[in-house]
């Protein structure tokens, strides 16, 4: 056997049934019910199809993720996931090897439907209305995400992640942001100082207050065009 589920026929009388759907999702089900008792859309590979969903569901203890292939030409798994964060607000995260590598940012949220109960916390295609074309997320064998969108024969990219330095997670460090030049700058209060190790021979400035921080003053300041904060 190459794969098989681990479901049991606890009902003799009715036969399980395998079935295609014309979504691509691949069933089993008992031949009288609609429902379903296993469906591959919660078990994704490289690929988001309209219809699945990525992230975290309590009610079947799953957290659907998608995996690389090894190498554009071999379809084992490779380094990179793509995986849904349950920090508030839930974000994308790509990882390699298990360390994170890049953040999703408002233009992936604006691309899907995030939804947050206490059932689940998921993130699905936006369903488009229009039935000649079909989009679809592809994590790549070098870690980027992809939206395709489908027309017959025909095919263009929608969106695709990463597009710069600023993409990258926690490209500057701490107390720092990256500009739309591409380049770290200290937030207001704090100036370059000091370095930190970075990576095994290299190392790289930090941001340090410029000085000491007063409890007393309530001051708040106002920074436009920046992801959401780190919630973890």
């Amino acid at each position: 056997p190459v794969w098989k589920t681990n479901l049991i026929n606890h009902i003799n009388e009715e036969p399980l049934v395998a079935e295609l759907l014309d979504n691509g999702n691949f069933v089993l089900r008992y031949s009288n019910r609609k429902s379903f008792l296993w469906q591959s859309f919660d078990y994704p590979t490289d690929t988001l199809l309209p219809g699945m969903k990525l992230g975290w569901d309590r009610t079947k203890n799953l957290n659907k993720t998608l995996t690389s292939w090894a190498s554009l030409y071999d379809p084992s798994s490779g380094n990179y996931d793509f995986e849904i964060e349950n920090w508030k607000v839930s974000h994308g995260l790509i990882t390699n090897t298990g360390q994170p590598e890049f953040r999703t940012d408002l233009s992936y949220s604006n691309l899907v439907n995030i939804t947050e109960t206490e059932e689940e916390i998921s993130h699905s295609l936006n369903i488009t209305t229009n039935v000649s074309s079909i989009s679809i997320l592809q994590l790549t064998s070098a870690g980027a995400l992809r939206l395709t969108e489908l027309i017959g024969g025909e095919k263009r990219t929608l969106f695709y992640f990463p597009n710069d330095r600023c993409d990258y997670y926690n490209s500057c460090g701490e107390n720092s942001y990256c500009n739309t030049s591409n380049n770290c700058e200290c937030m207001a209060g704090f100036q370059w100082g000091g370095q930190y190790a970075w990576g095994l021979t290299k190392s790289r400035q930090i941001c340090v207050r410029k000085s000491q921080l007063s409890c007393h003053e309530k001051e708040f300041k106002k920074i436009r065009n920046m992801k959401l904060p780190d919630t973890e």
